[in-house]
C-alpha cells in the first residue's frame, strides 16, 4: 500500500518529536514502572541449604529420590495494547490538536518508550466495532507502522460502542498485557467489560476530553453537529440560559461517565486536550511507581 506523503511526512515528525520526550523526559518512569511483570520458571537444580523450601519441586524429587527447586527469571518482556477509540466524537478539539490527535500523539509516547524497553506494542482501533487491528510485536518499523494505521485508516462508522472492542481484546490476548485504552467514554455500559478485562491484565483508562464539551463558551450564534449521529443544530451560544442548560447536561453525562470509570476499578488518566497532554501520563506514572 502507497502511503501519501503528507501522512508519512506527519509520521517522520511525530517520531522526532516523541522521541526527545521518551529521551528526555518519560523514558525514566516507563521503564521504572514497567521494569519487571513477574517471575517466569527456568529451569530446575539441586537443593542447597539456605534455597527457599518453598521452591521444591516436590514432583521430581520424589522421581529424583533427592530434592530439587525450580528457578525463575524475571519476565522482563512486556506486552502493551494501545485499544484507541476512532468514532466520530475523537474530531473535536478547541485547542491546537483534536482530541484524535491527542490520542496519537499519546500512543506515540508509550509505543516509542516501549521500543526502548524493547518490548511488544499492539493496536486496536474500535468504534461500535472492531475497526483494525495490529497483534504487537517489537522494534521501531513496527511502531511506524501503528502511527501509519492511526494517521490513515479511515474508520467505518462513526458511532461508539466501548465494550466490543474491549471483550474483542479479552480472546485475543494469551499472555497478559498492559493495555490502554483511549477515548472520551462517552457511553454506556463499558464498565463491565472494562473490570473484566482488568482482572486478568493492567488496564488503564486514558480520558481524554476538551473543555469545551463541559462548558460552551459565548461566541454568538453557531451550528453545532453530532460527530457520531451528523444531527446539525444551530444554538446561541450567547445566551446565558443556553449555557447553563448545556453545562449541566455536560456535568450530568460526565458524572455518569465517571460512575462508570469507578465501578470498572482500572487505572485512569484524565487528559485535557487543549492542554498540556504530557505532564497527566508522567503524573500517573510517577504516582504508580510511588
Amino acid at each position: 500500500m502507497t502511503l501519501p506523503k503528507e501522512v508519512l511526512k506527519k509520521v517522520k515528525l511525530l517520531e522526532i518529536s516523541t522521541r526527545k520526550l521518551v529521551n528526555n523526559i518519560f523514558s525514566g518512569e516507563y521503564h521504572t514502572l514497567f521494569k519487571g511483570q513477574g517471575m517466569t520458571f527456568s529451569d530446575f537444580r539441586e537443593y542447597v541449604p539456605g534455597d527457599d523450601v518453598r521452591t521444591i519441586s516436590w514432583s521430581l524429587t520424589a522421581k529424583a529420590g533427592k530434592p530439587y527447586i525450580k528457578t525463575f527469571e524475571e519476565e522482563r518482556e512486556l506486552t502493551m495494547i494501545l485499544a484507541v477509540d476512532v468514532s466520530g466524537s475523537t474530531i473535536f478539539g478547541t485547542g491546537p490538536y483534536f482530541k484524535g490527535e491527542v490520542i496519537t500523539h499519546l500512543a506515540a509516547l508509550l509505543a516509542f518508550s516501549a521500543v526502548k524497553n524493547n518490548d511488544q506494542v499492539g493496536l486496536l482501533l474500535f468504534s461500535d466495532q472492531v475497526e483494525h487491528f495490529v497483534p504487537p510485536k517489537k522494534g521501531r518499523g513496527h511502531v511506524h507502522r501503528i502511527l501509519r494505521d492511526l494517521f490513515y485508516y479511515q474508520p467505518r462508522s462513526q458511532k461508539t460502542k466501548i465494550s466490543l472492542g474491549l471483550n474483542y481484546l479479552q480472546g485475543v490476548l494469551k499472555k497478559r498485557a498492559s493495555v490502554f485504552v483511549f477515548s472520551d467514554f462517552f457511553d454506556q455500559g463499558f464498565d463491565q467489560s472494562l473490570r473484566l478485562l482488568g482482572r486478568k491484565h493492567d488496564v488503564v483508562a486514558c480520558v481524554v476530553q476538551d473543555q469545551a464539551e463541559l462548558q460552551i463558551p459565548d461566541i454568538g450564534l453557531v451550528e453545532l453537529q453530532d460527530p457520531e449521529s451528523g444531527e446539525i443544530l444551530t444554538v446561541d451560544t450567547s445566551s446565558s440560559a443556553f449555557r447553563q442548560s448545556y453545562a449541566l447536561a455536560a456535568k450530568k453525562k460526565k458524572e455518569q461517565r465517571d460512575r462508570l470509570l469507578r465501578l470498572s476499578q482500572v487505572g485512569r488518566i484524565d487528559v485535557n486536550s487543549s492542554a498540556n497532554y504530557v505532564d497527566p501520563l508522567i503524573a500517573y506514572f510517577r504516582k504508580r511507581k510511588g
